[in-house]
């Protein structure tokens, strides 16, 4: 079960179907897209790259990336996609850890990465890249359900990330619960790539190769609502996976713009809470485009689906309730709310959310004590908490370990603090989310300044972009003399969250 043969059939069955764009510009059909990953598998396989070696991938989006990735698992190896949005320290650490073999990089990430490590780095625009495409292509690499595919890295409590390993079963099964329980694909059909490939809108891909569907990269590398809306506007039947900040920028740049959404087909939103207001806003604007999913990296896109009609209906007495819900479980899952202990809790109660099913993952890169953590009697403790309805509908009332979803990005506070401890004007500092209706929610600091010092705001922001990826940065910094805590001298973050 490899999923690599999914493009080999799209390639050998309809090889003229056009499949990879840069903006509206053709680069592959899906016979050249096979003939390349398949040379590139072949240049890799010269190079050592051996049946379950890891390749890492750090670059904006771009045709390349889908290329690289099937190389991979045609070689027999495991993806390792990077964040594009990461520090070169991050990434570094991301490579050593998981022990890639090699790196791609688009060339505005290669000098800040090649000053970090010392893996091996092929830039994608670079003409060795087309070289390497260009060797005698391998055939597939046999593979179990079991075998490592992708190994997604998300930051953990702990200030380090965790690699979750995703096999090609997992992928397999979350890739079909999509036709199920989120939308159909058709052969006609556009994605467009805003958010980054790296994480949700990247692990889609595979269903939408099997159909033989178009993969659209904006040339920006990333979203822009006006080059999003362009693009749907020239291909048409276009698919997209966007974070909830995303949906809102869109809409703003539609309204101001004075246009429809024309081309938009399904917009699946996911990655940190959508207001209410503004998914009826975008449904009043855009009409029923839109599906909301919930899931993580440890099951990955996989756990519950509200539906279409469920977005757009307006009918039901509890509608609203069910709009604020992240749907019913899909079809490959179990879901369940437990209390402390894992033990179910009855309907209505707040627990933390358990999942139990085929995509959820084997466990965690090298790192056995989180995985028994994580995993207990077959169930994935989620650390996200909720409650479940009479008829199956799953609302999320917290995210536990503190995390702060800022424009669907996953932020954890201790990473931030320890960062800002390294400064020499930092005697003690907490990080807490704060609402935004920009971004879902802005990270903001308090912090103790040592004595004698005075804070600096800006000073702190260099010396975070310095040290960690510029969306994690504090939007604030609060200067306090005293971080309130407990009898154990935890700090209260509860009580600095009512400050704010």
């Amino acid at each position: 079960m490899n999923l690599a043969h999914w493009l080999k059939r799209t390639a050998t069955q309809n090889p003229a179907r056009p499949a990879l764009f840069l903006g509206t510009e053709l680069v592959a059909d899906y016979a050249s897209f096979y003939a390349r990953a398949a040379g590139l598998a072949g240049a890799l396989r010269a190079a050592g790259i051996k049946p379950g070696d890891r390749i890492a991938s750090f670059v904006k989006n771009c045709p390349e990336y889908l290329v690289v990735k099937y190389a991979a698992w045609i070689a027999g190896a495991a993806i390792v996609p990077i964040n594009n949005k990461l520090h070169a320290r991050e990434a570094a650490w991301i490579l050593e850890n998981s022990g890639a073999k090699r790196c791609f990089v688009t060339p505005d990430l290669l000098i800040s990465l090649k000053a970090e490590s010392d893996v091996p780095l092929v830039d994608v625009h670079a003409r060795e890249f087309a070289n390497l495409c260009g060797q005698e292509p391998l055939e597939i690499t046999p593979r179990l359900p079991d075998d490592l595919a992708w190994l997604f890295y998300t930051s953990g409590t702990t200030g380090q990330p965790k690699g979750v390993c995703m096999t090609h079963g997992m992928l397999t099964a979350m890739s079909l619960a999509y036709t199920s329980d989120v939308d159909p694909v058709l052969q006609d059909d556009a994605v467009i790539y805003g958010a980054p490939m790296s994480h949700g809108a990247g692990i889609y891909s595979m269903l939408h190769i099997r159909a033989g569907a178009r993969h659209v990269c904006p040339v920006s590398g990333g979203f822009d609502a006006t080059e999003t809306l362009d693009l749907a506007g020239y291909f048409q039947s276009v698919q997209m996976f966007m974070a909830p900040t995303m949906v809102r920028y869109l809409l703003d740049a539609a309204k101001a713009q004075g246009r429809a959404g024309e081309g938009l087909r399904t917009v699946v939103y996911a990655g940190g809470p959508m207001y209410n207001a503004d998914i009826i806003d975008a449904v009043d604007h855009f009409g029923p485009i839109f599906v909301q999913i919930y899931g993580q990296g440890e099951c990955p896109m996989g756990i519950t689906a509200l539906s279409r009609h469920d977005v757009t209906d307006r009918a039901h007495p509890r509608w609203r309730e069910r709009l604020g819900s992240v749907g019913k479980a899909q079809s490959i899952v179990d879901v369940m709310i437990g209390d402390a202990d894992g033990a179910p809790l009855p309907l209505g109660e707040v627990g933390e959310i358990m999942v139990q099913g085929v995509p959820v993952m084997a466990g965690y890169w090298q790192n056995a004590q989180a995985t028994e953590k994580a995993l207990i009697n077959g169930w994935l403790m989620t650390g996200d908490m909720g409650a479940l309805d009479a008829d199956g509908y799953l609302t999320l009332h917290d995210r536990s370990k503190d995390m702060i979803i800022s424009g669907g990005s996953n932020i954890y506070p201790r990473e931030v603090e320890e960062c800002l401890l390294t400064h020499p004007d930092v005697h003690e500092v907490s990080v807490v989310g704060r609402t935004s209706t920009q971004w879902g929610e802005d990270v903001v600091a308090f912090v103790v300044p040592t004595d004698g010092t005075t804070i600096d705001p800006e000073i702190l922001d260099a010396h975070c972009l310095e040290n960690i990826a510029r969306f994690k940065r504090p939007k604030d910094y609060v200067v306090i003399q005293e971080l309130p805590k407990n009898n154990y001298g935890k700090v209260l973050k509860t009580d600095l969250r009512k400050r704010l």
